[in-house]
């Protein structure tokens, strides 16, 4: 519990802007193994311009201290910007997809369920169907629990994407040199 009674925080995300080159998240990654700081989410991919990518590191603070995980980030090559996004700064989304055993006795319960979700129904075939749901990780998280009610084939997650919300400041900190 922090001081105000809530409770704290064991997750961060942080958002790097990287030049795009070849090498650098596996760079990223031997860092973090490294050091044995957990990675809970990663997702990377180019951005409007392609020179350069947003690497989306979900951490755990508990694993390290923040200032820390920064700091090491800041040495590796082609760092250009570090933002740490405060929870209720950001807009966060990810991408469930799943395929579930679906008898004609659920089949029903399971297409109610993507629609309660605002779900999408990808695939179907005669005893299953596959699903698809993007959304706030909490929302993803209700709907993975729930579909455990079923018999789930094959699932997996995108890992979470964030950037801040519009009009919010989020302090941005860049590589020097």
């Amino acid at each position: 519990m922090t001081a105000n009674g809530t409770e704290a925080e064991t997750e961060q995300t942080i958002v790097v802007l990287v030049e795009n080159k070849a090498g650098l998240l596996a760079r990223v990654a031997d860092l973090f193994a490294r050091r044995g700081y957990n990675i809970v989410s990663l997702a990377v991919a180019p951005t409007h311009d392609p020179a350069f990518s947003r690497i989306t590191i979900v951490v755990d603070v508990e694993s390290a201290p923040l200032e820390q995980i920064v700091k090491q980030l800041f040495k590796l090559i082609h760092v250009v910007e570090i933002a740490v996004l405060e929870s209720g700064y950001a807009v966060e989304r990810e991408l469930l997809l799943a395929t579930v055993e679906a008898p004609t006795a659920t089949r029903g319960q399971i297409v109610e369920l993507v629609d309660i979700f605002e779900g999408k129904i990808l695939a179907v075939s005669s005893g299953r169907l596959t699903v698809s749901l993007d959304g706030r990780p909490d929302k993803l998280d209700d709907f993975e629990a729930l579909l455990h009610d079923y018999d789930i084939v094959e699932l997996q997650r995108s890992g979470r994407i964030a950037l801040p919300k519009i009009g919010r400041q989020v302090p941005r900190l860049r590589a020097v040199g």
